[in-house]
């Protein structure tokens, strides 16, 4: 049998660790494949990670995208465009695709599937969430005899780094994040991990799957880590909590809820004790129940591992016919169902509260009377000394259960008590029981 050809799009980081893997494992990814896969052509532009001797190159993506002997496109640049234009135009050339792109997934995927199922052609694309941890093929195959009730993630490395910094070391965020940057875990401008938005483009991808609901990336609720202080991390400490930027879909009676946001976890969880850059997903199904998926999100290497699976699946399935193939988001396209994501203020659940509040008998009392008005009840108080000079303390409360939009009105009203000298922080918590 002949052999297959791909043509890669990039060789960065990712890129670079795909070409290593394929070569350094040739002889047992063939024997898995049962074909041989052969590099044909590849085009990049910027710095080149890897020893591309007796590889065509080219600085053209559409030179790759337009070759006939290409097989399979494999696109690892990144970003929306040209990578868009690019995959769409293997696609209506006859080519099977693999990505790595989480964004472009998660903001134009529903396109991109469509033009795929058009043209009776596969788009695989593992690498896109957690790195080398298979997720994407536990939800889409392996969990198929489930209804899944929700997924929870920690998938952003950077910002898992940067809080296990802040918890083992005591130190504040600008101090880490300075520390990231040095190491290559955060770019020179972090937003994209910091924020939230990295985390946001991966939860879509698994939503979609585990849900069987359109790529919906606008709808997702994002919120980051920078205003997590060494404080809060202390605190959720003493309480029996660890804090996490934390990925949550859970599908309710009343819509799906789609957010990324700090979220304080008992630190008896398992995926609460995931530290420094490693990422982690625990699903939630009705006959199974909760399972755990671990390993390394990012690197070149475990990336190139995703890449690799990906196109062993290709090849495996290139003689066989499109409608036998595992459709891209799980469910037959069209079964896709239109779930309504619930708005933030819609969602359920237990909160962290922290307050600087006046060292006199009777504010504590304010405070909870408001709570009680809004019908929240209080799971445990914490109150700090007094720093030497100052006349008002810390008190951190955790509520029980409580929706978010009477949360946030009785906020409001704490907020406007004269005993009270800064804004209420908020942090939601989450048991994942």
């Amino acid at each position: 049998m002949k052999p297959v050809k791909i043509g890669l799009l990039g060789l960065g980081t990712v890129g670079g660790g795909t070409v290593n893997v394929l070569r350094r494992n040739a002889t047992e990814i063939s024997r898995r494949a049962g074909r041989e896969i052969q590099i044909h052509r590849a085009a990049a532009r910027g710095k080149v990670t890897c020893d591309t001797a007796g590889i065509p190159l080219t600085e053209d993506g559409f030179e790759v995208v337009n070759d006939p002997e290409i097989d399979i496109v494999v696109e690892l640049i990144g970003g929306e465009e040209p990578a868009k234009q690019l995959i769409l135009t293997a696609l209506n050339n006859g080519k099977h695709v693999v990505t790595a792109n989480k964004a472009l997934i998660a903001k134009h995927g529903n396109e991109i599937f469509a033009r795929a199922s058009e043209k009776g052609r596969m788009v695989a694309f593992e690498a896109a969430v957690a790195g080398g941890i298979p997720i994407i093929k536990a939800l889409r195959e392996g969990l198929t005899g489930n209804k899944i009730e929700w997924v929870a993630g920690i998938i952003n490395g950077t910002c898992n780094f940067i809080l296990t910094e802040m918890r083992d070391k005591s130190r504040d965020f600008a101090d880490v994040l300075k520390e990231a940057q040095a190491k290559g875990y955060a770019e020179a401008d972090p937003t994209f991990d910091v924020e939230g938005i990295d985390a946001a483009h991966k939860l879509t991808i698994l939503a979609s799957i585990a849900f069987g609901i359109p790529l919906q990336f606008d709808k997702v609720y994002v919120e980051g880590i920078t205003g997590v202080t060494r404080l809060d991390v202390t605190y959720a400490e003493a309480l029996g909590y660890r804090i996490k930027l934390l990925g949550l879909a859970r599908r309710t009676e009343q819509g799906v809820e789609l957010r990324v946001h700090p979220t304080l976890i008992p630190e008896r969880r398992l995926i609460a004790n995931v530290d420094g850059v490693m990422n982690a997903v625990l699903v939630k199904g009705d006959a199974v129940g909760p399972t755990l998926y671990y390993g390394a999100g990012a690197g070149a290497e475990p990336t190139a591992s995703a890449v690799v699976a990906d196109i062993v699946d290709v090849v495996r399935t290139l003689t066989s016919d499109p409608e036998n193939r595992v459709p891209h988001l799980a469910f037959q396209p069209e079964s896709i169902s239109d779930i309504p994501i619930l708005p933030i203020e819609a969602v359920k659940t237990a909160y962290y509260l922290r307050l600087s509040a006046e060292d006199r008998p009777g504010v504590l009392a304010d405070v909870t009377g408001i709570l009680a008005r809004h019908h929240i009840s209080i799971e445990a108080i914490l109150q700090k000394e007094p720093h030497l000079g100052e006349s008002h303390v810390p008190i951190i409360m955790l509520t029980q259960k409580t929706q978010e939009r009477e949360l946030k009105a009785a906020i409001a009203q704490i907020g406007a008590l004269s005993s009270i000298n800064k804004p209420v922080k908020l942090i939601r918590l989450e048991t994942l029981g």
